[in-house]
């Protein structure tokens, strides 16, 4: 019976954000110039934290470790949007889109783990500095990046196949520039009402109880700064501010379009460019511009 479903749908067809030329056109530069950005300015934080010894706090380890995945995370879907306008052919194989989807959500996941345990991270530091090297030693590091994958991992493998027990044997095509879970199940010839609730539990629990375990975090800091005036203080407040928009960019789109049936009101893709394209996009600069160690350090690699 697999084996039948495999064989009804060989490929599905990529719509794209538009069918007029011109908005195609302007689609494919901001495309092209997001990813030129994504990758530029991820390769140049993770080149300066490796190369400069003094930036080995917890932080800077964290941080290398996000733009590495942001990398991944948007190499999953934007080279394949240029090369099908370069191309111009829409369609994507089967299992190129089955992978796809368990890439984007590997990766997508595993930030939303990585972006709680950064917003630990500051929790620790500033609401309890003594403990701080205690709590947050390079062992300790090391485990909790391990398990934002292994947690991402785990959650993509049940996305994908709770996607590949479904019959694929009607419509193929897709309005949206890459495959995702709700617009592929919205394909489904079956009644999919017991998977997208699984799904949903999945996706959107997970986004949900990460941002809201985010938010309680800042929280947390924002108190504890309150009764604080110094400079220092009111750096961090700022720092934490910046923070609550970059997660806040990333994981309302996210609890938006998981966090509810496939079958209904269905998911814009504009609202996946903001999670996909602009949240990557704008980490490398809310995440460095705010840290004078960052800055300082990136000047003197460029003079080298």
């Amino acid at each position: 019976m697999a084996q039948d479903n495999f064989s009804q749908v060989t490929e599905f067809i990529l719509l794209g954000l538009s069918d007029t030329r011109e908005l195609q056109l302007l689609f494919f530069t901001f495309f092209l110039l997001a990813y030129a950005m994504v990758l530029l300015g991820n390769l140049l934080i993770i080149v300066t934290v490796r190369t400069d010894p003094k930036l080995s706090s917890p932080m800077y380890f964290l941080l290398c470790n996000l733009s590495f995945i942001d990398i991944c995370y948007t190499s999953v879907t934007i080279p394949r949007v240029l090369a099908a306008r370069l191309s111009g052919h829409k369609a994507i194989a089967f299992e190129a889109c089955m992978a796809q989807l368990f890439f984007l959500h590997f990766m997508g996941s595993s930030e939303m783990f990585l972006l709680t345990v950064m917003a630990f991270d500051r929790y620790t530091a500033i609401c309890r500095p003594l403990r701080y090297t205690a709590i947050m030693a390079r062992g300790a590091c090391r485990a909790l990046v391990a398990a934002c994958w292994l947690g991402g991992f785990i959650h993509s493998i049940v996305q994908t196949v709770l996607v590949l027990q479904l019959p694929f044997c009607g419509p193929n095509t897709i309005r949206s520039y890459f495959c995702d879970v709700p617009p592929v199940v919205h394909l489904a010839c079956a009644d999919t009402a017991r998977t997208e609730r699984l799904m949903a539990s999945n996706s959107g629990l997970i986004s949900l109880g990460c941002f809201l375990v985010l938010v309680a975090s800042y929280a947390l800091i924002l108190a504890k700064l309150r009764a604080h005036l110094s400079r220092g203080h009111c750096k961090a407040l700022s720092t934490c501010a910046s923070h609550v928009m970059a997660v806040t960019l990333l994981f309302m789109p996210c609890v938006f379009t998981y966090l509810r049936p496939a079958g209904t009101l269905p998911t814009s893709p504009y609202v996946c460019v903001i999670y996909t394209i602009l949240s990557p996009m704008m980490n490398p600069l809310i995440y460095t511009l705010r840290s004078s160690e960052m800055k300082e350090s990136m000047r003197r690699l460029w003079k080298r």
